[in-house]
């Protein structure tokens, strides 16, 4: 069984006043895009957020196929490694597939790809040529993961790379995911002009 965890619990400071979770984009929520993409390659979704966001999140996944559970965060803002834990306790696959709400184009063939890379491991992590992991676009053995990141919490490491310290993963290079996908599936909306630039990408299709 694979899981899929939407992080949604952020403030999404730098996208200014609205939920950046359930902004309309070309009609739909942002939210509902990334879960739309990911409806064939997972067999339950989770999304984890702020107790606040639960009643538009849902009413945003209203109606999506498969089954949603909601792991709300009981101490906000403690960043995106407790929002991936909170999200893995809920999930119900022995393998997840963690994304940001702000990635509407993830492709849901690399989410398959990451999936059997991260088999007989603890995790699957795309690094692009830059060199930064990307690892909230990434599958991770679901109770590993979560045992990892109580760790790095426990001793107040709060970046997204510090699970990774303890975990065996297997990085997927740039060059391997562009024979199974685009590295567009990384492309985040962090602005309003971002949310434009989706926007057009979508009408243009």
């Amino acid at each position: 069984m694979r899981s899929g965890v939407i992080l949604a619990g952020g403030r999404s400071t730098r996208f200014g006043e609205g939920d950046k979770a359930v902004a309309d984009l070309a009609g739909t929520p942002m939210i509902r895009r990334v879960a739309d993409r990911l409806r064939n390659v997972v067999d339950d979704l989770v999304v984890n957020c702020r107790p606040e966001q639960t009643p538009a999140l849902r009413n945003a996944m209203a109606g999506y196929p498969l089954d949603v559970g909601y792991a709300e965060d009981e101490t906000p803002d403690r960043g995106p490694v407790a929002g991936i834990r909170n999200g893995l306790a809920v999930a119900g696959g022995e393998y997840s597939l963690v994304v940001a709400c702000d990635m509407p184009f993830v492709d849901p063939a690399l989410v398959d790809h990451l999936f059997d890379r991260a088999a007989s491991h603890d995790a699957a992590v795309p690094r692009l040529d830059d060199g930064w992991f990307q690892t909230t676009q990434a599958v991770y053995r679901t109770v590993a993961m979560r045992r990892a990141c109580d760790v790095a919490l426990d001793r107040g490491d709060r970046r997204i790379v510090a699970p990774l310290e303890d975990l065996d993963y297997v990085v997927v290079e740039g060059d391997e995911i562009e024979t199974v996908a685009s590295t567009e599936s990384f492309e985040n909306v962090n602005s309003r002009e971002d949310l434009q630039t989706a926007i057009d990408r979508l009408d243009s299709v």
